[in-house]
């Protein structure tokens, strides 16, 4: 069964087309016009093992923030179509991830009920030019409704002693470990023959 779907956002502050395909190997074909964030998403492609392509216009005469809200949006839409019935699948999915200084623990349920727990130290305002730091727990929270999932990321290191937290290895581990979670929880399951991996029946 073809896992993929389609989305497309139109709103008179963005214009947003997402495709993703969960079966795929990790291609990114990504613009936003947000040179970090496309960066981030191509983390989601790669280490997801998803194939996804992004095409997002946004007002960034004003700042990134609906472009890269817009866009987390639609993401989550396209991966609730693309899961389906979600019939065979592990549901849970867990990740711990170094990068370097950094340490990022990432789990996520499947559950059809948005919950989202972010947790991460106070960052510089900006990576590079447009990216605002305090936006990663916004796009999490944006992906984590319109997905319907339940989601928590925690930053558990962030900085040698006597240090400060280098904002790109923070952000970079968080999408890291959130994509590697997402991997393990929408793989197919055998032993599952297909079942629904609750005792509600319904997820």
């Amino acid at each position: 069964m073809s896992r993929t779907a389609r989305i497309e956002r139109v709103t008179n502050e963005t214009k947003v087309l997402v495709e993703i395909d969960l079966d795929g190997t990790g291609k990114g074909d990504l613009s936003t016009g947000v040179g970090f964030y496309d960066h981030m998403l191509n983390q989601l492609a790669k280490h997801g093992g998803f194939d996804l392509t992004v095409r997002t216009e946004g007002d960034l005469e004003i700042d990134s923030h609906h472009t890269m809200e817009d866009t987390a949006i639609a993401l989550g839409e396209a991966f609730a179509n693309a899961l389906g019935d979600k019939r065979g699948i592990r549901r849970y999915g867990s990740a711990t991830i170094p990068m370097d200084e950094v340490l990022v623990r990432a789990a996520v349920d499947l559950s059809g009920r948005p919950y989202v727990v972010h947790d991460e130290p106070l960052l510089t305002p900006y990576i590079g030019p447009v990216y605002a730091t305090s936006m990663t727990r916004h796009i999490f929270e944006a992906f984590g409704h319109a997905a319907k999932v339940t989601l928590h990321v925690d930053v558990l290191r962030a900085c040698r002693p006597g240090g400060h937290p280098d904002a790109h290895h923070v952000v970079e581990a968080q999408f890291k470990a959130f994509s590697r979670a997402l991997r393990e929880a929408v793989e197919i399951e055998q032993r599952f023959a297909g079942a629904l991996p609750s005792t509600k029946g319904v997820l």
